[in-house]
């Protein structure tokens, strides 16, 4: 079973940059959007027929936003965390299947100047977490999306440079580390312990074709399902956004 996440920064942006193929062909039993900026009415569904439709905008229009397309139906869709301001924002949806929960997020950024830091660390991080540990008592977790952060100095190309700077401040770090102490596995470190792999590159200075980038975008775990986990993996020759698609294949 392969799970896969793109944030697609607009959604109406990619589907002119090819990702009606993309969706074709990327052999996912489930594709998960974040930043989508739009709502159902004001795109084409350009993807597979056979894909379960799952829709969270955000209240502002042009904004955030994720969708979980799926080729089975969940047995149940939860939109949201219960956290008001990010709910507002179209920020998580949790999707119900046999086996496990499915859950796709977008977290929030801290802003350049940090002044969404502490709603970020103190408030969303803890709320999402508590969010997941009590889905994994029920059953197993997949979260994907972009957790706007990285977690290692591995983890983007300039630590140094960057170190306070926003998805790179201690308080971001230590919050996703108290993701993984909760009960989750980080899965593309479970196959690669190397620097060079990056999800995000800005757009200026051609830091994408220079490899300047930034791993941001995961997939999370419950630790129960490692033995179940087949590989996990990066896409950066997919284009089309500044991010580009993670994923992993399940047993």
């Amino acid at each position: 079973m392969r799970v896969l996440s793109w944030n697609v920064n607009g959604l109406r942006a990619v589907q002119k940059k090819g990702f009606a193929a993309f969706a074709r062909d990327c052999g996912a039993e489930i594709l998960c959007l974040q930043e989508v900026k739009a709502k159902a009415d004001q795109v084409t569904a350009d993807w597979p027929e056979d894909y379960t439709v799952v829709w969270n905008p955000a209240e502002r229009a042009g904004y955030s936003g994720t969708l979980v397309l799926a080729r089975r139906e969940p047995l149940e869709v939860n939109l949201g965390i219960g956290e008001p301001t990010g709910d507002a924002e179209g920020r998580v949806i949790t999707c119900t299947f046999e086996d496990y929960h499915l859950v796709n997020v977008y977290t929030p950024n801290v802003r350049g100047d940090l002044s969404r830091l502490d709603f970020r660390t103190k408030v969303w991080d803890a709320a999402f977490r508590e969010h997941c540990v009590r889905l994994d008592a029920e059953k197993p977790v997949v979260i994907c999306g972009d957790l706007n952060v990285a977690h290692r100095e591995i983890d983007l190309a300039r630590p140094a440079a960057n170190r306070g700077n926003a998805g790179f401040t201690d308080e971001e770090r230590a919050a996703f580390e108290e993701h993984l102490d909760a009960g989750f596995l980080d899965t593309f470190r479970v196959f690669e312990s190397g620097p060079g792999h990056y999800s995000w590159w800005s757009y200026r200075g051609g830091a994408r074709a220079r490899n300047v980038g930034w791993r941001i975008d995961y997939v999370l775990v419950s630790n129960r399902l490692k033995k179940r986990l087949r590989s996990a993996f990066i896409r950066p020759e997919v284009a089309g956004s500044d991010h580009c698609p993670v994923g992993i294949d399940l047993a």
